[in-house]
């Protein structure tokens, strides 16, 4: 399993256990995940980072000062460098 945090800018858009879409955005030296419809951003990951799979099951939302942020986690393994 693979976890990725997204950041939120409103709560109750997602809920824990919720299956969720991502989609894939692209950057000149990285790639950017979106959790739809525009829910929630991924920060930017490297070339060899990518997610293979583009659904995911909300595993916690935590209320930070920065806003929300939302833990996904995706079946896959880990990447390896």
């Amino acid at each position: 399993m693979r976890t990725m945090e997204f950041k939120m800018e409103r709560e109750n858009l997602v809920e824990i256990g919720q299956e969720v879409s991502v989609t894939e955005g692209v950057l000149p030296s990285s790639y950017y995940y979106t959790i739809e419809p525009a829910v929630a951003m991924s920060g930017n990951y490297a070339y060899y980072e990518r997610l293979q799979s583009k659904t995911g099951i909300v595993k916690s939302i935590d209320k930070t000062p920065r806003g929300f942020f939302v833990v996904c986690e995706f079946d896959e393994d880990e990447p390896s460098r």
